[in-house]
């Protein structure tokens, strides 16, 4: 037995390598703790040395691991979808105190939803509520569709660009477009630039792209007493807010993040 099958649990250190180890192992990181004497058979040290390698080279842990927490639940994310992120969930924050009666019927958008999480997450919440999630990717849905029949919530998934093909209204639109202006997307970290999917951040060339197509469908789905709900990058609020007046809309308000910087803008009738 060589030297890399000499691994015991106690040897491994740190958060993301626990992590990765109790995967290896198919075990929850709860039983490596307890099993700190464990020697590793040697194909579980290949599994372990491989994940390893892929972390050395910059692949997220969420996209080894397959999962990532949002909100109140596990999501499985692949290359296919953004990774769920922590900033996204002000959206969340914002819809619940918008809209603080959760025994209410909303009817819910989702524009580019990616793994779902945004609009599962809220249908978690509104348990009422009916919902439609759309996205340009149809492996984007796959995920999506998983990720709502795991957490037993079945909301419509729609291939399509934006709100086209779309009958409202819709109290509440939710979306996280792409919104990294193109150059930037090059200097982005090798986690995002490289195990992202591209067309999920890039915004074109000022980053806008995508809210120009948006706001016409957003004043067309909206219900006269509805929200809509977009995530922005954090210098874009007066930007993304001119484009919503433009197109007679209503700005209800801003949003900031737990780092206090602006990441939501809420738009109405």
């Amino acid at each position: 037995m060589n030297a890399v099958d000499q691994i015991r649990v106690r040897d491994i250190r740190g958060s993301a390598l626990c992590r990765l180890l109790a995967h290896s192992l198919d075990r929850s990181r709860l039983w490596c703790l307890q099993n700190p004497n464990y020697c590793l058979t040697p194909p579980q040290a290949e599994r372990f040395h491989a994940l390893k390698n892929r972390l050395d080279g910059g692949e997220p842990i969420s996209k080894i691991l397959g999962q990532r927490s949002f909100w109140k639940d596990d999501f499985i994310t692949t290359a296919d979808v953004l990774d769920p992120r922590p900033d996204s969930e002000t959206l969340i924050t914002a819809v619940l105190n918008h809209y603080p009666d959760q025994n209410a019927p909303y009817r819910l958008l989702d524009l580019g939803t990616g793994s779902g999480c945004l609009l599962l997450s809220l249908m978690g919440e509104y348990q009422k509520a009916c919902g439609v999630g759309v996205d340009y990717s149809a492996a984007a849905l796959k995920v999506a569709q998983r990720n709502g029949e795991g957490l037993r919530r079945f909301p419509l998934w729609v291939q399509g660009s934006w709100g086209e093909s779309l009958k409202g209204p819709f109290d509440i639109i939710i979306s996280n477009p792409p919104y990294i202006p193109t150059e930037a997307c090059q200097t982005l970290e090798v986690a995002v630039r490289v195990f992202d999917p591209m067309m999920a951040l890039d915004g074109g060339a000022d980053g806008l792209q995508a809210y120009q197509a948006l706001m016409p469908h957003i004043k067309r789905l909206l219900a006269p007493t509805g929200m809509a709900f977009l995530e922005i990058g954090d210098t874009q609020a007066e930007a993304v807010s001119s484009i919503a007046q433009k197109n007679g809309l209503k700005i209800h308000g801003i949003e900031k993040d737990l780092e206090n910087r602006d990441r939501c803008v809420i738009v109405s009738l």
